[in-house]
């Protein structure tokens, strides 16, 4: 105890550090991802999908964040158990951010697409494991996590196949794809405003005192849907048909239709990314800094700062500017080829998945998802359509990146014990 009434302001500054260098890997590495279909489509540019990161990350780390961030503060270790040697819990969490951190950069570097939420699981489990007991991890919790990363990419890569196979059957396979495109295509952005609405209002707004029935819930959904369906219909009003461009590219004109579906879908998905996996940075270091301002109490009442929650913000944009151009190559042009409509299926499926995921608190793998529903659209045109070689690496580096979380948590948890202790 006296420890961390000693050290109360170490502790928290190198929380916000490690905070932000984790949330800044979470924006190189994983905004990156939730971008890549966009970018690497061409239906929005790098800065444009930065302006996108900025606005809607906050809003869904804020709004639709606070389930999963509660999961990963307390939700994967027994607080009884360090009610004793809370310094513990410190030491644990500050090494889990530092390491989480690290090993996003390294796959960064490489260009490979891991998972955050991998990583900063992996480095906690580890930590509490070997650093204080096998029974200190909640491993039914655990348990859930580890098979939601099988399930949500495989439920992704489900929708995103019978989204893209829609859009083969309603435009791309008629006489006239330009037309029919038009006419079905604000329904599909109908989905994307009714899909969001209707998860932030069930379960992201409980913390600012908005509860809602089922029933109105719907309701509002139904008319956001609406709202950005009409939004949607007066920006098509500017896209006509490019008959030179049809000439050497059958569905030039179509792809372009679906270009402005794209920055809604980008919205959507950078909401989504935002109310899952900011948690992955905020979460330890809200863990820090409750157990530090609560005098050592363990699992005590508190509640999240606004200001941890624009730290990881900022992280994540600072992140995806500096270095989040290697993982967008990876995603977005590497695995399969990427139009705007197919584009549009992975990216709305990958979303829908991640925000019906964070509704319910439970913290997925926004790569996986992603990457899931990107072979989705690539399986429905085909095994030819996608390159085995990036899918195999990509593979590899989710499996490698568990044990490595874990690893260097356990190093870095010991160097703190003898450096504190």
């Amino acid at each position: 105890m006296s420890i961390l009434v000693q050290y109360a302001d170490v502790f928290i500054i190198l929380a916000c550090v490690f905070g932000f260098f984790m949330a800044w890997g979470v924006g190189a590495n994983d905004v990156a991802n939730a971008m890549g279909t966009s970018v690497g489509s061409k239906a929005i540019t790098i800065k444009q999908a930065i302006v996108i990161a900025i606005l809607f990350e906050f809003a869904g780390a804020y709004l639709a964040g606070g389930e999963v961030t509660a999961t990963i503060r307390k939700g994967i270790i027994d607080p009884g158990l360090l009610s004793d040697s809370p310094e513990l819990l410190v030491y644990g969490m500050l090494a889990s951010l530092l390491a989480a951190g690290i090993w996003l950069l390294i796959a960064t570097h490489f260009g490979w697409p891991v998972s955050t939420t991998h990583s900063i699981v992996g480095a906690i489990v580890g930590f509490a494991a070997v650093g204080i007991s096998i029974d200190a991890v909640s491993w039914d919790k655990v348990g859930t996590i580890a098979a939601s990363w099988v399930v949500s990419p495989l439920i992704a890569g489900s929708i995103a196949f019978m989204l893209f196979r829609s859009v083969q059957n309603l435009i791309l396979e008629k006489d006239d794809p330009f037309a029919n495109a038009k006419r079905y295509v604000p329904f599909y952005m109908f989905l994307v405003g009714f899909i969001i609405a209707m998860v932030t209002l069930l379960k992201g707004l409980k913390h600012v005192g908005l509860h809602l029935s089922f029933s109105e819930a719907t309701l509002w959904s139904i008319a956001v849907g609406i709202c950005v369906s009409l939004i949607g219909i007066f920006m098509l009003k500017s896209v006509n048909r490019d008959e030179n461009a049809d000439k050497d590219f059958h569905f030039s004109s179509v792809e372009k239709v679906f270009g402005v579906l794209m920055m809604f879908t980008a919205c959507a998905m950078a909401f989504a990314h935002g109310s899952n996996d900011v948690a992955n940075a905020v979460g330890p270091l809200a863990a820090v800094v409750a157990v530090v301002e609560n005098g050592g109490i363990v699992g005590g009442k508190s509640i999240m700062p606004a200001w941890i929650l624009l730290l990881g913000g900022a992280g994540i944009v600072a992140g995806l500017i500096m270095y989040g151009h290697k993982v967008i190559a990876t995603v977005g042009t590497n695995i399969t080829e990427l139009t705007p409509s197919r584009g549009f299926a992975a990216t709305l499926a990958a979303a829908s998945t991640v925000v019906v995921a964070s509704g319910t608190g439970l913290p997925i793998s926004t790569t996986h998802t992603l990457v899931g529903a990107v072979l989705g659209v690539g399986l429905a045109r085909g095994m030819a359509a996608l390159n085995m070689n990036i899918v195999k690496t990509i593979f590899m580096s989710w499996i490698i990146t568990l044990p490595a979380g874990a690893a260097l948590s356990i190093v870095f948890f010991f160097v703190l014990k003898g450096i504190f202790s």
